[in-house]
């Protein structure tokens, strides 16, 4: 071999085996891309891989990979993935958030209206997006949906809708699902007559129903529900839609035990509204048919609107006071609240709550948490509550504020005695300064 030549062809072509053969290498195909190839080989997956992925993707992220490939597309428009949509209607105007498009809501509409399942609409607060969503509902005619939800992400905008329109979309989905199980339509104009298409279609299927500040539903209607719908197992309204009959209907031997029965007691003219008073006999009936249920009230009222609640025993197990409420009403609950797992008071004055939280301590033997928040208790009336439940007690939420120093106990004390009878380290929670 002449100096300065290098036989490359051995190392071009082949190489030598132990064995003394040449090996030759694949020779690697140059007509494509490092990116063609990785699309050729993902193109390759099965679809219930393809599928599998495409259900952690956004909508968003799921049509822009459907047009990477005819197999993916195809993947796209399996049935399965149109089990459960959310329809996001917003107006630019007044939203920052997209909206579903125009040119995909029909799509669906045409090509998946008969796969969905679980739906629901989420709108801001224009009335113009509300109607839209009625829009989509009414042409749901080949539908069988199981879940219906409508959701006002600010005001309410569904009440501001014809309710005829409202009424008659919502028909559609009920009129033609036929196995309707869970639907919430708080804030919304639905009425008696709908409840009863509703029930007609639905009475074998439906478990649950939200339908909190419904103004149009009367106690009648809510009962209808109630009376034929022996499945119901969770429900939420209004106290005004609350009566002795619907109680006894939800306790009746047909009715299957119910396990969430959640009531907002709110005014609509405060320091004017009128409550009615619930028999002691209903509640019993009620908690003797479902002893597990849990009875949730969220009170949303004036000092003096509270007479007619917690006059006698009340099996609630969870109470909120969004506003403040009077210490005589607090002491109530000690004497006649004995199911109550969950206290949160947003307010209550400059009077100092010992008495009446110590009580609630001895008395409710379920209560595992409370919060407190513009209150006032001593130290020490603290300390005392802490003593008589506080071995169960798995949330503690109280503003330092509320506390208040005395001779027992300071600030800095209260943590290491509260922790001591908790069996954990705890303190008190600070108001930002930020």
């Amino acid at each position: 071999m002449k100096r300065g030549r290098v036989n490359v062809t051995s190392k071009c072509h082949g190489f030598a085996s132990t064995d003394g053969r040449i090996k030759r290498h694949k020779p690697r195909p140059l007509g494509l891309s490092l990116s063609q190839r990785l699309v050729k080989d993902w193109g390759n997956l099965p679809h219930h891989v393809v599928l599998q992925i495409f259900q952690y993707l956004s909508l968003v992220d799921r049509a822009k990979a459907s047009s990477v490939c005819r197999r993916w597309n195809e993947v796209f428009h399996i049935p399965d993935l149109w089990r459960r949509f959310e329809f996001e209607l917003n107006q630019p105007a007044t939203s920052y958030l997209k909206s579903t498009h125009p040119d995909l809501i029909q799509q669906i509409i045409k090509r998946h209206a008969q796969h969905l399942q679980y739906v629901s609409f989420k709108v801001d607060s224009c009335t113009e997006s509300a109607e839209a969503a009625c829009n989509i509902l009414s042409q749901l005619v080949n539908c069988t949906i199981k879940t219906l939800g409508l959701i006002s992400t600010a005001r309410p905008s569904f009440m501001h809708v014809s309710q005829s329109h409202f009424v008659s979309a919502l028909t559609v989905v009920f009129v033609n699902s036929k196995s309707l199980s869970s639907i919430k339509i708080d804030d919304t104009p639905v009425d008696d007559p709908s409840l009863k298409v509703l029930v007609a279609n639905n009475s074998d299927t439906l478990k649950l129903l939200k339908m909190s500040s419904c103004p149009h539903v009367s106690p009648a209607g809510i009962l209808c529900v109630a009376d034929q719908c022996h499945g119901l197992r969770e429900l939420a309204l209004n106290y005004h839609l609350l009566s002795d009959e619907l109680l006894l209907a939800l306790s009746s031997e047909k009715h299957v035990h119910l396990e969430h029965l959640r009531i907002d007691v709110v005014s609509d003219t405060p320091g004017q509204t009128h409550f009615h008073s619930i028999k002691r006999t209903s509640w019993e009936a009620l908690v003797r048919h479902s002893p597990k249920v849990n009875i949730v009230m969220y009170f949303y009222l004036e000092a003096e609107e509270f007479e007619p609640f917690f006059c006698e025993e009340t099996p609630v197990t969870h109470l909120y006071f969004g506003r403040a409420v009077s210490k005589a009403m607090l002491g109530r609950i000690g004497l006649y609240c004995p199911r109550l797992v969950e206290l949160v008071v947003c307010a209550n004055g400059l009077q100092p709550l010992d008495e009446e939280l110590i009580r609630i301590g001895e008395r409710c033997q379920n209560l595992t948490a409370i919060g407190l928040g513009e209150c006032e208790v001593t130290c020490s009336g603290f300390v005392e509550f802490v003593k008589k439940c506080g071995k169960r007690l798995t949330q503690l939420s109280i503003m330092e504020e509320v506390l208040i120093p005395d001779n027992s106990y300071n600030m800095e004390q209260i943590h290491t005695e509260v922790s001591k009878h908790l069996g954990r380290l705890w303190f008190p929670d600070m108001m930002p300064t930020w």
